[in-house]
Order: structure tokens, then C-alpha cells, then sequence
């Protein structure tokens, strides 16, 4: 049935091209690879919860949220229409997964659990190219962690000699 549903959709998405409301070509084409993503991670298993989740404090959004063999997924969805320079994953940069890691912060408090789920931040690649060919999709499970790679702990500073501390 998931079949039917996917060839429904892209349907539907060709012909919204020629009818109805004009949206941007990035919007369209973001859309576009969002439901490519969605039926690719049904097919490997994914149970998708909410798409496009939001939280009132944060702007922006999370592409989708999802379980995977009981693992909270949270899941970055980049779209390019053609193959070009750089590949679709290296949008997600270090300014975006701080924004995902605090929406992700957000959706796991709103959770109500005795125990803690265990997360996971995943980001699918999409490149459409045409039609004859269908889409490339690449999916990068645990592409990032909770911690920021500037946060990470580090030894303190020491000199070989020690410090003095009075003057000579």
C-alpha cells in the first residue's frame, strides 16, 4: 500500500506544479525532497511521528521526527535538484545542528517517560536530479551528537615550569 501512497503523492506534487497556488521553486522543491525522504525511511523501517515539527521558543523547524528500532530519530532533510558542487549534508552546518539540538532539546522534555529514550540525529540527502532517473537519496545515520564539537572538555592549559606566583 505504500506503493500506492508514493505514487499518489508524486502525482499530486506534478500536478500542484501546473495548478493551484505558486509557492517559491526552493519551497517546492524542499517539499519535493521531503516526501522523497519520508518514503525512503518508511521503506527502511522508520516510523515517522511528526513532520515539520515546531516549538513556540524556537524558529525554524526539525524536517521530521521519527522511530528507529527504538531510538528517537531526529532527522535533517536537505533537498538539491540537480547534482552540483557540494552534496546536499554539507548545508547542515555548525549554526543548524545548535538550532536542531535545541528543538530536539525541546521535544524531549515534552516527552513524558520514567526512563530516557535514547536519540539520535540522522540527515537525509536528497539530490532530485530528473525524472526518468528518480531521485538520489543518501541517508547519514548519527551524522552529529548532543554535544557541540566547540564544547567539548578540554585539558587546562600547563606550563612545563611552575607557576610563580610572587615576584622575584
Amino acid at each position: 500500500m505504500v506503493w500506492f501512497t508514493r505514487i499518489v503523492a508524486r502525482s499530486l506534487g506534478k500536478a500542484s506544479r501546473y495548478f493551484g497556488r505558486t509557492t517559491p521553486e526552493h519551497l517546492q522543491t524542499a517539499r519535493w525532497g521531503e516526501a522523497e525522504a519520508y518514503f525512503y525511511l518508511r521503506s527502511l523501517g522508520y516510523r515517522i511521528v511528526p513532520r515539520n515539527f515546531r516549538t513556540p521558543l524556537n524558529h525554524g523547524e526539525i524536517a521530521m521526527i521519527g522511530w528507529d528500532d527504538g531510538v528517537l530519530c531526529f532527522i535533517e532533510v536537505k533537498t538539491h535538484p540537480q547534482a552540483g558542487q557540494a552534496p546536499p549534508e554539507m548545508a547542515v552546518d555548525s549554526a543548524k545542528k545548535q538550532h536542531i539540538r535545541s528543538v530536539a532539546r525541546s521535544d524531549v522534555r515534552r516527552l513524558r517517560t520514567d526512563r530516557p529514550t535514547g536519540c539520535r540525529f540522522d540527515v537525509v540527502s536528497v539530490i532530485l536530479g530528473d525524472d526518468r532517473h528518480g531521485p538520489t537519496i543518501k541517508l547519514y545515520k548519527g551524522a552529529f551528537s548532543w554535544r557541540a564539537a566547540h564544547l567539548v572538555e578540554r585539558e587546562p592549559y600547563s606550563s612545563r615550569e611552575p607557576r610563580r606566583w610572587w615576584r622575584k
